[in-house]
């Protein structure tokens, strides 16, 4: 069971007790990233994600990566469109050990300028490595088009030219109006020793009270058509259909019709596209929900010479889902593999741990296993013929990346 905690100051915390573990998984949540950030400013949610290893008050860089080897722990972070996070997994007896780290990061970061300068070429290297990568550069392509005039339409990376114009007061000003209380969430699952949830009270509650600036949210979708023109021996091709925002009460018909869709091996577009035409190695879909909107994402890679007849494909799929629904088969094994997925997933500490976070910081209800399943077995075909009508009513967004003569 998923307890809350409400701190004074705003900050939320959030404990998942899980007695047959030996580990604790840790995370501090903020409701800030690329979203957030205006085109002077593109990719600074995740250089400081990036900044908060380089270095304390206390502690080197490498003296905070050797605090947690030591104890045999990991640590790590990430920035999504909406958020920021940074975490560890350790040993329950090392778990207020590793908080104070992950604390001490967040709350003394030094931001150091020639640490600043070093690690933008990092993450610069990054950006290069994402636009060498067309099956994940492609992504942000999409994003930038079917987002068009929407905050969604930022790359979390940033760009070049953004990255080298940021500056170490930039990052102190953007932390001083985006993590204030109100947008903080501490998450923890596991094995929690006695005295871990009153420490980690005691040391948030030292954040004065403030509120931040409200996001700008607000239904979006464009749908426009990019391509790029890149030194790849592939042709990649994304279509993205308007989906729906996270807490809609669609989302579980729409869980179900995507696994049918393309999200599984024995979806249609595995099985149709490259299965018995042979036109990919790598065909998907998924489902991305924000707090305002959502994009239900379809990604195909194949020969230049064969990507009209992939599209062709694709499309033709998505037609006769539209317009004749799924089979009984289709259903039931869908429902029982997103049964499953979950239930495997809950198993891992660090899975709940990020569950319970995400669902905290957007204000979403923290559901038990059984009403999880309960709301997925309730999916039938009335409720996905309706869905995928809505969803696939209007024409997607394309982005297109391209060899040279085609």
């Amino acid at each position: 069971m998923v307890k809350q905690h409400f701190l004074n100051n705003g900050v939320r915390i959030v404990e998942e007790h899980v007695e047959h573990v030996n580990s604790v998984s840790m995370g501090i949540w903020i409701l800030s990233g690329s979203r957030n950030e205006n085109e002077k400013l593109e990719g600074i949610s995740h250089l400081i994600e990036h900044m908060f290893f380089k270095g304390t008050k206390t502690k080197t860089a490498k003296q905070i990566a050797e605090s947690f080897d030591m104890i045999g722990g990991e640590t790590n972070a990430f920035t999504s469109k909406e958020y920021t996070c940074i975490y560890a997994r350790v040993m329950d007896q090392h778990a207020i050990y590793a908080f104070d780290i992950l604390s001490d990061m967040f709350f003394h970061s030094n931001f150091d300028e020639v640490e600043l300068e070093r690690e933008k070429k990092v993450v610069l290297e990054e950006i290069l490595m994402t636009e060498d990568t067309p099956d994940d550069i492609i992504f942000d392509y999409l994003h930038q088009t079917s987002f068009e005039n929407h905050p969604l339409k930022t790359p979390i990376l940033g760009t070049e030219g953004s990255l080298k114009e940021i500056t170490r007061d930039d990052i102190l000003k953007y932390i001083d109006q985006f993590y204030t209380p109100d947008r903080i969430v501490i998450s923890i699952a596991g094995n929690i020793q006695e005295g871990l949830m009153e420490h980690i009270k005691n040391t948030f509650s030292q954040l004065k009270s403030k509120h931040s600036t409200e996001d700008e949210l607000f239904a979006f979708f464009n749908q426009d058509e990019v391509k790029k023109i890149k030194e790849t021996q592939q042709a990649h091709l994304t279509l993205a259909y308007r989906g729906l925002p996270i807490g809609h009460e669609d989302m579980y018909p729409l869980l179900v019709f995507n696994n049918v869709l393309g999200g599984s091996m024995s979806s249609r577009l595995f099985q149709t596209i490259r299965e018995e035409l042979g036109l990919t190695y790598s065909i998907f879909s998924f489902h991305n929900a924000f707090r305002d909107n959502g994009l239900l994402t379809i990604y195909g890679a194949t020969s230049p010479h064969q990507i009209g007849n992939m599209h062709e494909a694709i499309i033709k799929i998505v037609k006769d889902i539209k317009e004749h629904g799924i089979s009984d088969k289709e259903l039931n094994n869908s429902i029982q593999q997103i049964k499953g997925q979950l239930v495997l997933g809950l198993e891992n500490p660090n899975s709940r741990m990020h569950r319970n976070g995400r669902n905290e910081l957007l204000n979403q209800p923290h559901n038990s296993l059984q009403d999880l399943i309960r709301k997925i077995e309730s999916v039938d075909h009335s409720s996905i013929k309706e869905v995928s009508r809505h969803i696939l009513n209007s024409d997607p967004a394309k982005a297109l990346i391209l060899p040279e003569g085609v």
